[in-house]
């Protein structure tokens, strides 16, 4: 049963921010890189760039997809996939 509920809390995906300063994610998969200014995570809904000032990661926990960061958050970004029959702008220019 306790394989059931990770399997479940990693397919919901909940980012909760507290007056720009902490950020809590659930859903995180894998983080890719981190220093003060830039946090770059997949998460179940896809690719997510965090942006800031003075970033820490105060918990990670990839078992369960939970992290929470403290810092001045800035932005936040979801990396948005085209599918392989979309061609881009600059192709379709180009022919």
């Amino acid at each position: 049963m306790e394989n059931n509920k990770n399997i479940k809390q990693q397919s919901s995906h909940i980012v909760h921010i507290d007056n720009r300063r902490s950020l809590d994610i659930t859903g995180v998969t894998k983080v890719l890189t981190f220093n003060e200014e830039v946090i770059i995570l997949s998460t179940v809904m896809g690719g997510l760039t965090i942006k800031g000032k003075g970033m820490k990661v105060n918990k990670l926990n990839v078992d369960s997809g939970d992290m929470s960061i403290e810092g001045e958050i800035i932005s936040l970004v979801y990396n948005v996939k085209e599918s392989p029959n979309r061609e881009s702008l600059l192709k379709k220019l180009f022919k």
